[in-house]
């Protein structure tokens, strides 16, 4: 202190903390001389006591004007030594740089005017401060006087100058600082730090492109902020860095795709379209490196291909396409499990269009990896079939692809026929809206023989009468009206001459029993048509209800269809095809007469040629005497009727045994409704109220022994009508 005191004279101390600037400026000017003089003469003692005179009294001072002072006195002495300045720098630099954060706005402002000066002597030496310089400079980037952001700009330029010629700057160094401040969200700071991400990779020295995954998402980030500027300069940026990638034979691919993922997802509609652009470049480039990372990639495509903006809907469906395109093994890290996952999540997406490429995900993985997909069947099993029920057509359509091809192996085809038997009990309205597509698909796909056979061993067993006769009702009509099943028709026409058939016929029996229009619809398919009247006599009371006759008008209606043609063209031969005729006219007396129904089958037995019996054919017409009927079907001629014998078997068909089983299931069809009209009335009477022992006898099962009753309740409705 006292060697600087003798140094410089009281005089130039005083005016160097005066209020006017002209007298501190040329009194900066005294101390420059002073020590260029001492810089001179090699002493550096005296220089060092000065600058930290200037230090101690003046910059850490309490006074305004001795801060300013010692600030530009700073900056004098630095362009004083010149080229000796670098010795001295961490005397020097460290006050300026305190003073950036001072409450005067003024110090602040001769701060970075200090600094420029100080800068501008020492060039590259003053890398070492970088770090240091650059944190004060981004704060008076934001600073609140215009001033001092003025000073700052002027200061930043240098600043970047000196870094662009530089040799000792260190990128390793800075990127930890960059990515600190890379969320900030003030604008000025935000411009300040693209302008020097910008400068930095401008640099051939400087290898921007391989820290770009520590600022990436920053610059991300600044697609949403709302000055239009700096929206533009993060673009700018990016899209430079986009073609580097490009032009680039090393990137690392991994860590900037999963912050490419994020964005993709942002609420900023230009953020998505820059995101999805550089996955969809990723995609093309990143070969094997991007393979772990699939899954996630995916994740982030599905959602754009709905996207509301048209050109991210573009550049993700071309992405997928890629996607898909590439082939690799599950050896090189790609996770079936991963990308079967987000497929299955995405199923639930409310958009069509990525629903449909979720499941053309999991299509492509079954091609490719089935059994990989197949040990993560039971996490994507059930998504799927919940996804029968959605209300597009083509994604129902697809899922029953996937469905089916996972079916192609028993344990599956059998697991997918009692899912989604279950699924139709759990759910009606899936039944209701999907069921006949769901049902002729899989007869497309899986060969609809294999299916109806086991969903009737299924339903033969099912529990739930009334879900038993629902479901055997829909897949009666769907045999006999579609167009995928007319084989199986054709087949079961051949019922009483060919084994095939005969197998199918009996198999479909035991639970088209659960309805009898179901049964006598089989039976007419099938060209029993003496069993068919059978069953139509064995029908009782109860079985004659509402949905009865509901079914039968349908069945009706379907007589007249081109399914039925052979059965309408039989009626040119009554002798031959007596008992159709007497099934045709059971249905007839059946039906109330007033109904069109009634009205249509009437006429068109009027149309019968009106053949003249033989007496002995009337006699054998006559209780107790079965009519030998002749099936003339594909050139052969079948007895369906001769001795009372061959009247209940033909081709191993034991048709009384048959006709048991059916008055048995009824039975319990009965019984059934019976007890569940009881319990109906129990609860809706609040009067009468039964003792759990009463309760427990009317709940039990009635005596299957006695003859039922023809005055008994009739069946509750709750049946779908198909």
């Amino acid at each position: 202190m006292a060697d600087a005191l003798s140094v410089v004279p009281a005089a130039v101390l005083r005016n160097l903390s005066d209020k006017l600037y002209e007298k501190r400026k040329n009194a900066a000017l005294e101390v420059e001389g002073i020590v260029k003089q001492l810089a001179m003469a090699g002493d550096h003692d005296k220089i060092t006591a000065v600058i930290n005179l200037l230090t101690n009294e003046y910059t850490y001072s309490p006074q305004a004007n001795h801060r300013k002072g010692g600030l530009i006195g700073l900056a004098a002495a630095t362009v004083g030594l010149t080229s000796e300045a670098a010795q001295h720098l961490d005397q020097i630099v460290p006050p300026v740089l305190n003073s950036f954060a001072d409450q005067d706005s003024r110090v602040r402002y001769y701060a970075c005017e200090a600094l420029y000066n100080i800068a501008k002597v020492v060039r590259g030496d003053f890398i070492v401060f970088f770090n240091q310089i650059f944190d004060a400079l981004c704060k008076l980037s934001a600073d609140s006087d215009a001033n001092v952001q003025s000073a700052a700009h002027l200061l930043d330029r240098l600043v970047k100058d000196i870094v662009t010629e530089s040799d000792q700057f260190s990128i390793e160094e800075f990127i930890p600082l960059l990515r600190e401040r890379m969320n900030v969200l003030n604008p000025y700071v935000r411009q300040f730090l693209v302008g020097w991400i910008t400068v930095l990779d401008s640099v051939p020295d400087i290898d921007m492109l391989g820290f770009l995954p520590d600022f990436l998402d920053g610059l991300f980030n600044m697609l949403s902020d709302s000055s239009h500027e700096i929206r533009q300069q993060a673009d700018s940026a990016l899209s430079e860095f986009l073609q580097e990638i490009k032009n680039s034979p090393s990137v690392d691919y991994g860590r900037m795709a999963e912050i490419l993922v994020q964005r993709a997802a942002s609420p900023d509609e230009f953020t998505r379209l820059t995101a999805i652009t550089w996955i969809n470049e990723f995609v093309k480039l990143g070969g094997d490196q991007l393979v772990p990372h699939y899954a996630d990639i995916l994740g982030a495509i599905l959602p754009c291909i709905s996207d509301k903006e048209d050109k991210i809907r573009v550049v993700a469906i071309e992405t997928n396409e890629e996607l898909r395109g590439i082939q690799a093994a599950p050896g090189v890290g790609f996770d079936v499990g991963a990308i079967l996952s987000v497929a299955r999540r995405h199923l639930s997406s409310e958009w069509e269009a990525t629903r449909i490429e979720a499941l053309h995900w999991i299509s492509t993985l079954l091609n490719r990896h089935r059994e990989g997909v197949l040990s993560f069947l039971s996490d994507v099993f059930e998504t799927l079939l919940k996804a029968l029920s959605d209300p597009s057509d083509e994604v129902v359509l697809l899922v029953l692809e996937i469905h089916a091809r996972i079916a192609e192996d028993e344990k599956h085809f059998n697991q997918l026929i009692v899912y989604l038997v279950q699924n139709f009990r759990d759910d009606n309205s899936l039944l209701e809206k999907r069921g006949a597509l769901i049902v002729r698909r899989l007869c497309v796909f899986l060969d609809a023989e294999r299916v109806y056979r086991k969903l009737s061993t299924i339903l033969q067993r099912e529990p739930e009468l009334d879900f038993a006769s629902i479901m055997v009702q829909a897949l009666n009509l769907i045999l006999l009206t579609s167009s995928e099943l007319a084989n199986l028709r054709d087949l079961l026409k051949k019922t009483l001459f060919d084994t095939a058939a005969k197998d199918l016929f009996l198999s479909l029996y035991a639970s088209w029993c659960h309805s009898p229009m179901a049964i006598i619809s089989l039976c007419l398919l099938a060209q029993t048509y003496h069993h068919a009247s059978t069953v139509i006599q064995a029908l009782v009371e109860e079985d004659i209800n509402v949905k009865f006759l509901v079914q039968l008008d349908k069945l009706i209606h379907l007589l007249e269809s081109p399914t039925f043609a052979y059965l309408r063209l039989q009626l040119l031969e009554p002798g031959r095809y007596i008992w159709l005729l007497k099934a045709l006219y059971g249905l007839l007396m059946l039906l109330p007469q007033q109904s069109v129904a009634f009205k249509i089958l009437r006429t068109r037995l009027k149309t019968v040629p009106p053949y003249s019996f033989s007496g002995e054919q009337f006699k054998r017409l006559s209780p107790g005497n079965a009519f030998t009927e002749v099936n003339h079907v594909g050139g052969s001629q079948i007895a369906e009727d001769g001795d009372a014998d061959t009247r209940n078997v033909h081709n191993g068909i034991n048709f009384a045994s048959l006709l048991k089983d059916f008055t048995r299931v009824q039975e319990h069809h009965r019984s059934h409704s019976k007890m569940q009209s009881q319990i109906r009335c129990s609860s809706s009477s609040s009067k009468d109220i039964q003792r759990p022992e009463e309760a427990n006898r009317a709940l039990a099962a009635p005596d299957t022994n006695r003859p039922p009753s023809r005055t008994s309740s009739r069946r509750s409705p709750g049946q779908l009508q198909l």
